[in-house]
């Protein structure tokens, strides 16, 4: 088989690796792919959201399946236009594509199937939204409706924090027409927990649970960013809590959708706060998570791309239960300083190669780029993003797991690199948090 990875993230990175052990595939193409991506296969210089380019490409190559990383795309309909011309694709259509491009579509979706979720009032004028902050008084969560590359959504303690987020939004338009319409919702306490299904349209197939750490900084301080690391398995959701969390939540989604003829295909990621055993809804994604799947996917065993064809074609009921390396796996984001402001390219990167063949470590490439480095000249890497690696590691636990990752860190630097220290410690409280 020939397949096609769109996009160019650690979780690209990551999902070309796990689909390169398959022993269906040839061949891996990344479009456009990263320094990462190169190593496993072949890069190739179309943009993840040029549709019209990565369909002729497909059909020239006879790629046998493509897997889409990013939402974008899928917002596009990528799915729709590869499927139109018979290609086999991997995610959700353009309608189910929703679930994540309209924060309004997605809360209304779950009071119509009757999932959990906090309580929200959708707005498109400043002034009606503000004058339902002012009779509100208590902690909110403002949210752009459209995609915001992860940052448009704001956790606001007092009613002045909340008007503030409304005027930063609506109006002075900080993410354009993502903030036409906002969502403004109660806020939760708990602790977050990210749970991804794939579905076939009809059956599901869950994935280990994980936790993000989104704030930039220790002791979850500082904006919210793109995904600092995450760890798997989460130790908080055990068998019982997994299924009430199937029960109420992905059941319920997935089989409403079917039965109102919206089957969804693909990957489901369901973030949600877990408040004394119950599970309320954050958001919907419709793709693989980041950096989630980078602690989830090193602790597969089963062969991804047997799932994916499962997932495309029906038939997930005849894959049964998925086989996981029992140990904890811990992946932690090492970024640029200034991240997720401005922040500077062109860094050189030191270290990797000190990684290479260290048991149980894994480097997963995000913003970075293989360059020409010194004299003589060799091959090397310099930062090109605000997350520029992912450093993973397996362990008999997650203080093992942590450990092994922690160290291996310590061999690579660049100018301005900056990590958390605490992704992965359980000893983190229970608090309130902000959705995202």
């Amino acid at each position: 088989m020939r397949v096609l990875v769109v996009g160019s993230g650690g979780r690209e990175h990551c999902l070309a690796w796990k689909i390169r052990q398959s022993s269906l595939v040839d061949k891996v193409y990344s479009a456009p792919g990263n320094a990462g991506t190169a190593l496993l296969g072949e890069n190739v210089d179309i943009k993840a959201d040029d549709i019209d380019s990565l369909l002729s490409f497909a059909k020239n190559k006879n790629i046998d399946l493509t897997v889409v990383g990013p939402e974008v795309p899928l917002v596009l309909g990528i799915v729709d236009r590869f499927s139109s011309q018979g290609l086999k694709i991997f995610g959700p259509d353009k309608e189910s594509a929703r679930l994540e491009a309209s924060k309004v579509f997605a809360k209304e979706t779950m009071l119509k199937y009757n999932i959990p979720t906090a309580g929200f009032k959708v707005f498109d004028n400043v002034a009606s939204a503000k004058e339902y902050v002012k009779k509100k008084d208590s902690p909110l969560v403002v949210k752009a409706e459209g995609l915001a590359g992860g940052k448009g959504v704001i956790v606001c303690q007092t009613p002045e924090e909340a008007l503030t987020a409304v005027d930063l939004i609506m109006g002075q338009k900080k993410f354009g027409f993502a903030g036409e319409r906002i969502v403004i919702e109660d806020l939760l306490s708990g602790e977050e927990v990210s749970i991804l299904v794939v579905s076939d349209g009809k059956n599901i197939v869950p994935l280990l649970p994980s936790q993000d750490h989104k704030r930039a900084f220790d002791n979850d301080r500082g904006p919210n960013t793109g995904g600092m690391g995450a760890y798997c398995p989460v130790p908080m959701v055990d068998n019982a809590l997994l299924s009430k969390i199937m029960g109420k939540v992905f059941y319920p989604l997935i089989e409403g959708l079917s039965k109102d003829g919206k089957p969804f295909k693909g990957v489901l990621y369901g973030g949600l706060m877990i408040d004394n055993g119950r599970p309320f809804v954050l958001e919907f994604n419709v793709r693989f998570g980041d950096p989630e799947t980078q602690a989830i996917l090193p602790k597969l065993k089963s062969d991804l791309v047997e799932i994916m064809i499962a997932s495309v074609d029906g038939g997930l009921d005849k894959v049964g239960s998925l086989d996981w390396d029992e140990r904890a796996c811990v992946a932690v984001v090492l970024a640029a300083g200034g991240y997720p402001g401005s922040y500077e390219k062109g860094e050189e990167i030191k270290g990797i190669e000190k990684l290479s063949g260290k048991e149980d470590v894994i480097v997963f490439h995000a913003g970075s780029q293989m360059v020409t480095i010194g004299q003589p000249p060799v091959t090397g890497f310099i930062t090109n993003g605000g997350r520029v690696l992912n450093i993973a590691g397996l362990g008999d636990g997650l203080k093992e797991a942590r450990d092994k990752v922690y160290k291996a860190i310590g061999e690579i630097s660049f100018e301005g690199m900056f990590y958390r220290k605490d992704i992965g410690n359980r000893s983190r409280p229970t608090y309130a948090v902000g959705q995202s």
